[in-house]
């Protein structure tokens, strides 16, 4: 069961509600999320794309319904591409522990800005 066109609205929504955050519209229609010009939300044809914990990587990208979401998995993004293993709450908290892990890169200034 692939991903509702309702959910990418509702997910970029909250994405865009968060501190610092910045919408585009890159790749010919791919719908991304930024803080600080790194992004932390990726919502394409495919599935909705964050970032997450090193730790948490290879868990993830193996339930049913995600995968390490191409071209971004060397820097351990996953895709969620159904609602399989997880619930809208889930992929809406791992959008905000995205957002969390893109801002801790930043440089200080960006950092506590957007803290």
């Amino acid at each position: 069961m692939p991903l509702p066109a309702a959910l990418f609205d509702e997910m970029l929504d909250h994405a865009r509600a968060l501190p610092g955050a910045e919408y585009d519209v890159k790749w010919g229609g791919t719908r991304v999320v930024s803080i600080g010009g790194k992004m932390f939300l990726v919502c394409g044809e495919a599935g909705i794309s964050y970032k997450v914990d090193d730790g948490d990587f290879l868990a993830l990208s193996g339930l049913p319904g995600m995968r390490p979401a191409p071209y971004l998995a060397r820097a351990r993004w996953v895709q969620a591409t159904s609602l399989e293993a997880l619930a809208p709450d889930d992929i809406r908290r791992g959008i905000e522990r995205s957002r969390e892990l893109v801002l801790g890169k930043l440089p200080k200034a960006q950092r506590q800005a957007w803290s």
